[in-house]
């Protein structure tokens, strides 16, 4: 109220002091947090070509830092993310990095923008992207990956660029791209592609991403046969895939090395099944369980692409055969024409000498009212 008295000095002093604490302990903590090597600021944490044997310690990290950069490094191995959870780019190129646990980034849910290009990967885990469900552009070319397995890529559907370039692939499964329904741009160069049946399939997912209008940047040239080598999949006729189907056919009825006996005699295999697959939520094994392989047999997709192909042979050899008996025809009623014109010519020529004499025998008279007419 107006009649109350006003504070005293070292009131308002001793908030003025508290208000300055606040202040510096809050500077403080934004330099104790950011590693000596670093250069870092509030959203920014730039760790590049510091020579860095390993990742720096989350205690040392801002805890709102969207960008942390760690290329041209020697890392061989990373710590945990628990802590950044609000990171968006996480650039780890150009290091030693070799093996990645499972679910290493599985608490970086707005993580966007991931770079593993140039390392020393040799094999990825299937769960190792796990939870990284805001994820658009993700770059693991040039590493010695020679697989991309099943399930990698399931969690990642939106992403829109991907590059798998520079790497040991020699065939690819369409199954494990499939769920990138939001992909525009995949690059696939300088890899060793072997251009057999095992990579139909994709080249068929291929050619259904270019006719949805997204881009391939670089072309997918063949090593092996040797006659398609130097040539990009993309320009190889779908018929010469053609044998693949007959090989199918004969593993499925012969039994051969590829199937392990005839398809009947176990049921398909599931999404869900398959080795190390559990059938239901109280069957997961915990760790260190041997999993049961259930007998099943996968399907080796057809695509609908091959099917119609097929169609379009048969069809047009049934024309073909039309066309060809119809030529038959045309060519049996031209010799026959042929032979009775040939037979009136000559009978025509025996009746000649006939017709010459009667007009000797006639009377001159006639012939010169003829000749005046």
């Amino acid at each position: 109220t107006q009649d109350d008295p006003p504070p005293p000095p070292y009131v308002l002093s001793f908030s003025i002091l508290l208000c300055l604490l606040c202040v510096l302990s809050s500077l403080v903590d934004l330099t104790t947090a950011c590693p000596p090597t670093c250069f870092c600021n509030a959203t920014d944490v730039d760790c590049s070509g510091r020579g860095l044997l390993s990742m720096p310690a989350l205690t040392h990290l801002p805890v709102s830092a969207r960008t942390l950069l760690l290329p041209n490094n020697h890392l061989s191995s990373l710590g945990s993310f628990a802590n950044l959870t609000s990171l968006e780019r996480l650039d780890l190129s150009n290091n030693y990095l070799d093996n990645l646990p499972p679910a290493l980034f599985k608490d970086l849910g707005n993580l966007s923008d991931l770079t593993l290009h140039n390392n020393s990967l040799r094999a990825l885990d299937r769960d190792l992207f796990q939870g990284l469900v805001g994820l658009r552009k993700l770059d693991v070319s040039l590493n010695g990956l020679s697989d991309i397995p099943l399930g990698l890529l399931d969690e990642l559907q939106g992403l829109t660029w991907l590059s798998v370039a520079g790497n040991r692939l020699h065939a690819l499964e369409r199954a494990a791209f499939e769920p990138l329904a939001n992909l525009q741009s995949l690059q696939l160069g300088a890899n060793p592609w072997e251009c057999d049946c095992n990579l139909r399939d994709f080249k068929h997912w291929m050619e259904w991403l270019l006719y949805r209008g997204e881009r391939l940047k670089d072309g997918v040239e063949c090593t092996l046969p040797k006659d398609l080598r130097g040539r990009d999949i993309r320009g190889v006729p779908v018929e010469m895939f053609n044998y693949c189907l007959q090989l199918d056919d004969e593993n499925r009825g012969g039994g051969g090395p590829r199937s392990g006996g005839k398809e009947g005699s176990s049921p398909p295999c599931g999404r869900t099944t398959g080795p190390g697959a559990p059938t239901s939520e109280s069957e997961v094994p915990a760790a260190g369980d041997l999993v049961p392989v259930p007998d099943c047999v996968r399907r080796r997709y057809q695509p609908v692409s091959v099917r119609r192909a097929i169609g379009t042979v048969v069809i047009a050899g049934v024309v073909c055969g039309i066309v060809c008996i119809m030529m038959v025809g045309a060519a049996a009623y031209g010799c026959i024409y042929a032979s009775l014109m040939a037979k009136y010519q000559r009978e025509l020529k025996k009746r000649q000498p006939l017709m010459g004499d009667g007009e000797g025998d006639a009377d001159p008279e006639d012939k010169q009212i003829s000749s005046v007419a």
